[in-house]
């Protein structure tokens, strides 16, 4: 039975989790820094608004001896934002070179000055059931929260090859960064967990590996670094192409882009995962078999120095991957 509150039967009042006091002040919504308990939606666009919705992971670094904070690679996540969109016939109205404006203006409001996430997302506004939802409007939010690096920490995980197929590009494509094609990572992760994994890795349809739940993957044999290719059911990582450049120009190794097999991963003599969320995560051991002596590889260790310094404006090149973000 429904009860309708009344005078003699008002609404409880809300329970206060520690959760919802640990956010950030602001928000960015359609246009609006709004406080964070202004940014409301009603009930009803809930679920269908958000099966097309879809986001990009975002980071800015604190450079730890001068204070400065970089924005890492905005463009470039901007413009995959903006090509999401496009694939999922999203009309927004703002461009990619604006958000990014947008990104650091937030910060400056809710004075994250440390190492601290970015989050946009973009959804269908108007819909609230199946339809096609062409004819409906674009929302944009961005929300940003501090985290905490794992980069040189010398942190390690086990991963496993998973019994779930990797989604292809005619079914649920890998280069649209969308929700709900994060459910075939989802359903992966929930696996491996179960088994006493820490991160799944997905084949393909045709057995070749792809990529874990929410990150890219390389692999080193015999000096050489090895990632899959981009048509092998992978999203078009931009820390994967970051690092690819870094290997080749500051370590100078050779790189491959190819079909990956699965027994390549049990003979391999360095693994990690990468991505805006893993940055660079070791892997430990594949399906039981130890990845070289358990630890960080050579060179995993050298590529993860030299990507934590540029990230941090520590090492002068790259400029063009940092965006300043000015707190005066």
């Amino acid at each position: 039975m429904t009860v309708i509150p009344t005078a003699a039967t008002p609404h409880p009042a809300p329970v206060i989790t520690h959760a919802e006091e640990d956010h950030p002040a602001y928000l960015w919504r359609d246009g609006h820094i709004l406080p964070w308990a202004e940014a409301n939606v009603h009930a009803s666009s809930l679920g269908w608004s958000t099966m097309a919705a879809v986001f990009e992971g975002i980071k800015a670094y604190a450079n730890p001896h001068t204070g400065a904070q970089w924005g890492w690679q905005f463009a470039e996540h901007y413009q995959r934002f903006a090509q999401s969109m496009r694939l999922q016939r999203m009309r927004p109205e703002f461009t990619p070179v604006e958000l990014a404006d947008i990104s650091r203006e937030l910060l400056r409001a809710n004075g994250h000055t440390g190492d601290t996430y970015i989050r946009p997302l973009a959804w269908l506004s108007d819909v609230t059931w199946f339809t096609d939802g062409e004819s409906s409007r674009t929302s944009i939010v961005i929300i940003t929260e501090p985290f905490s690096s794992h980069l040189r920490t010398g942190r390690t995980v086990k991963s496993c090859i998973s019994t779930w197929i990797r989604v292809g590009d005619n079914q649920l494509s890998p280069r649209v960064k969308c929700i709900s094609n994060y459910q075939n990572s989802r359903l992966a992760l929930i696996e491996a967990k179960r088994n006493g994994f820490d991160q799944p890795i997905l084949l393909n349809q045709a057995g070749k590996v792809t990529e874990g739940p929410a990150s890219c993957l390389f692999l080193v044999r015999d000096g050489v670094m090895i990632t899959p290719s981009l048509t092998s059911g992978v999203l078009e990582s931009i820390t994967r192409t970051a690092l690819i450049r870094l290997c080749r120009e500051e370590l100078g190794l050779t790189v491959q882009e190819r079909d990956v097999d699965r027994t390549e991963l049990y003979v391999a003599d360095e693994i990690f995962f990468c991505g805006t969320g893993a940055e660079m995560l070791p892997v430990s051991s594949i399906d039981h078999f130890q990845v070289g002596d358990g630890g960080v590889g050579p060179l995993t260790s050298r590529l993860e120095k030299v990507f934590h310094d540029v990230v941090r404006g520590i090492h002068p090149g790259y400029s063009n991957w940092r965006t300043p973000v000015s707190h005066a």
